[in-house]
């Protein structure tokens, strides 16, 4: 395999390609954006768990750094490909099924993109909370028009338009390329981590450690209501669902390796990228939310500003103290840690759509690089899908955590075929050089881990919406459509010779060479068993 950036024919004939322009640390500062998902669903997990939340934060986190090696060993194997570990992982699978490979990366965007409309969305709420407080002010109740959809709601009220503007900076920034993007988010990185560790280090110092607010170490009886429970079912369920979600903000780390195509000495900065990026994360996921149950203890977490996220940022930068003007600029900052977010969704998102049209599984127009460097037509796309997914998450908590729950099925989905990926691809390609070579034990954990993410959405989806589960499965489908149009009506049922040439076979018939035999298609009957079993025995 060559070390070369994965070139595209563009109108015109021009040749354009992403630019191999940032180092590790590029990588880092954009994966930056990853630890303020935890202002997504701190209130929620909260809200449906009680006093186990922040274990469930911790172990999640142990979970996905654990993962992160395996993400880390397969990303070497191809370091002329951008758009992250599905892509990597979608590699392995292609030889055994043509259709599970394109699904691994479109289950992987539809994840990713939505941080887009979600971090908008809780972004403007924010900001029309500092400016009108009083949620009953014709400014937050107004709307030009509201909506059903099935099973949510969409309005395009005040906070639709102002996330919208938010999406179109994003995009203005996104357009100058991944240098650009990089340096950007690393001055942006600088005055949101920063200010986000202070939030979750000084309570502590101040107050200490309230260990009442940790006791009784049960799940709620019941979600977003106070009595405690106990460990039956119904407990696991809640617990399962908090996992389940907690996923989506503590494994994203991984988007520090979408950049490998990207990077001017892959076979170093790859490993250096994901490691580094997921010590920052555990230090995040671990403090902030234990911090924020020792301050609020289980009545302050109940509190609806708290569990449908609006009053987040003014509860954590209450508990530093200091009065209303450092409170004030606080909440101003927690929304540029909100924009970081949107700015690592972009960027890792529209690589992934680009690399998955270059190899062959998406649809051609998404291969499109600019002038700059960066692929537009899939930021377009990320950008016009995510108009759509702004007006039901600005219409109330249950539409905003439906997104957050289907999008996070198609998360678990990619995992659960990406770890898996791990294994197949030390048999099918283990003559392969790899810069770095994760330990054997890790492969087998993560495999493990696999199933058990699997068992979190069978169960746990259900939590968040009845119908999560099932929309997200639905949602998955969508591409196998998408995909067979691709491959078959506008190549011909050939891929792409660049992405032979990425698996090292280099001619079309080695693509069916299958060293694993039945072994993957067991390993997928069986995580569907795992699915359906998980959502038929945990029941609330």
């Amino acid at each position: 395999m060559t070390i070369a950036a994965g070139d595209i024919s563009v109108a015109g004939g021009e040749e354009r390609q992403l630019s191999r322009s940032i180092n590790w640390t590029g990588a880092f500062w954009v994966a930056s954006g990853v630890p303020p998902l935890v202002l997504f669903s701190i209130g929620g997990i909260a809200g449906t768990t009680g006093t186990v939340a922040f274990a469930i934060w911790a172990a999640s986190m142990f979970m996905g750094f654990l993962q992160s090696f395996i993400y880390a060993e397969i990303a070497g194997l191809f370091p002329n490909k951008s758009g992250g570990a599905s892509i990597y992982g979608a590699a392995a699978w292609v030889r055994y099924a043509k259709p599970v490979a394109p699904l691994s990366v479109w289950c992987n965007w539809f994840a990713w993109s939505p941080v887009l409309s979600l971090g908008t969305s809780i972004a403007a709420g924010y900001i029309l909370t500092a400016i009108s407080p009083d949620a009953a002010s014709a400014l937050r109740t107004w709307t030009l028009f509201t909506g059903s959809l099935g099973p949510v709601s969409f309005s395009f009220n005040a906070a639709f338009f102002i996330g919208a503007a938010l999406m179109l900076m994003t995009f203005w920034i996104q357009h100058r390329g991944i240098l650009d993007t990089a340096n950007t988010q690393k001055f942006i990185g600088l005055l949101v981590i920063i200010p986000l560790a202070i939030v979750g280090i000084a309570p502590l110092l101040q107050n200490g450690v309230n260990w009442a607010n940790f006791t009784p170490f049960v799940p709620l009886a019941e979600a977003y209501k106070p009595e405690p429970g106990s460990w039956n079912i119904a407990g696991w369920t809640l617990v399962l669902g908090g996992m389940f979600i907690a996923a989506w903000s503590t494994y994203g780390f991984e988007t520090a390796v979408c950049y490998t195509s990207e990077f001017k000495d892959p076979r170093k900065d790859t490993f250096k990228a994901i490691f580094f990026s997921g010590l920052l994360c555990i230090g995040f996921f671990v403090i902030v939310p234990f911090t924020f149950q020792s301050q609020l203890g289980l009545t302050g977490m109940l509190e609806t500003p708290i569990v449908d996220g609006s009053g987040v940022a003014a509860a954590l930068a209450h508990m530093v103290g200091g009065g209303p003007i450092i409170e004030n600029a606080l909440v101003m900052l927690m929304i540029l840690a909100l924009i970081l977010c949107l700015m690592t969704a972009m960027a890792g998102s529209s690589r992934t759509l680009y690399q998955g049209s270059v190899d062959g599984w998406l649809p051609k127009y998404l291969s499109f690089v600019n002038h700059n460097g960066a692929p537009t037509n899939a930021m377009w796309t990320d950008l016009a899908v995510n108009l759509v997914l702004l007006a039901i998450a600005c219409a109330d908590a249950t539409s905003f955590f439906f997104i957050l729950a289907v999008s996070n099925c198609g998360y678990i989905i990619f995992n659960f075929l990406n770890l898996n990926s791990g294994w197949i691809h030390r048999i099918d390609n283990g003559h392969i050089d790899r810069p770095y070579k994760a330990p054997t034990v890790i492969i087998a954990i993560g495999t493990i881990f696999a199933f058990v993410n699997a068992v979190f959405m069978g169960a746990g989806a259900k939590v968040w919406n009845p119908m999560a589960l099932w929309a997200g499965l639905i949602t998955a489908a969508l591409i196998i459509p998408v995909f067979l149009f691709r491959h078959y009506v506008q190549d011909k049922g050939k891929f792409p010779a660049k992405m032979l040439e990425d698996l090292g076979v280099g001619e079309q018939n080695a693509i069916s060479q299958r060293k694993a035999g039945i072994l993957p298609y067991l390993t997928l009957l069986a995580g569907v068993a795992t699915v359906l079993i998980a959502n038929w025995v945990f029941q609330l």
